[in-house]
């Protein structure tokens, strides 16, 4: 079943197909790759590899309405960013002090994964800089989503969303939230993303550092 769907064998080759649909943001000082880990570092990597950009993470948290985890009320990221669902909690009636308690679990969380995967490294200042927000794939949209609206908080110059594959209606919906919609592959029949992947193995949490501490920027006086 899976030989009939596959496009892309690893998603380090899905990266390296998807950075030649982005060859206009290379050797851009202005630019920055950054991957949702763990799936989207490696495609990330090879998307900054080839533009010769720097890369990093975006560290996004749901927050699930307690009893309700999958339907999300709001998500933080990193550096203090929330931003909230207001549809959703006014419709349930959440309190702001449920939101708080949802909202320093899911911190405890990011902060530690933070520390795994940035060790000491600043945050990225993305602020009046294009970003391209990189993941393996998309499927509902909605942890993409919600790096899109703590990446917005930020005020970044520009925004554009590229994934190997994604539903057509997902890449729909989430054009009108960014610059620009960058996708390999659009399938109606979707299933799941790993169906779209010869080798769709777990991302490792050492494999996220390794790559994270690999420089992608190889001639650093073009960037300034």
């Amino acid at each position: 079943m899976h030989a009939h769907y596959a496009r892309f064998k690893t998603r380090t080759e899905a990266g390296q197909q998807l950075a030649t649909r982005l060859k206009n943001y290379a050797n851009r000082a202005d630019v920055l790759v950054l991957g949702l880990p763990r799936g989207g570092v490696p495609v990330a990597y090879e998307v900054a590899k080839a533009l010769n950009v720097p890369l990093d993470i975006c560290l996004v948290r749901k927050l699930g309405v307690p009893g309700h985890k999958e339907l999300a009320m709001g998500a933080i990221g990193s550096g203090g960013v929330r931003v909230l669902n207001y549809d959703v909690v006014s419709w349930l009636g959440i309190s702001g002090k449920t939101i708080d308690e949802v909202a320093a679990r899911e911190l405890k969380e990011l902060q530690r994964r933070d520390r795994v995967y940035r060790g000491d490294r600043p945050q990225p200042d993305i602020r009046d800089r294009t970003v391209i927000l990189v993941d393996d794939g998309i499927a509902t949209g909605s942890t993409m989503r919600a790096a899109i609206a703590v990446l917005k908080a930020q005020r970044p110059a520009g925004l554009i969303v590229a994934v190997p594959v994604a539903p057509p209606q997902t890449l729909q919906d989430l054009s009108t939230e960014v610059d620009d919609v960058v996708c390999l592959l659009a399938p109606e029949t979707f299933y799941a993303i790993g169906l779209w992947y010869d080798d769709f193995s777990q991302t490792s949490d050492a494999e996220v550092c390794e790559l994270l501490a690999q420089p992608t920027v190889k001639n650093l006086s073009s960037i300034t």
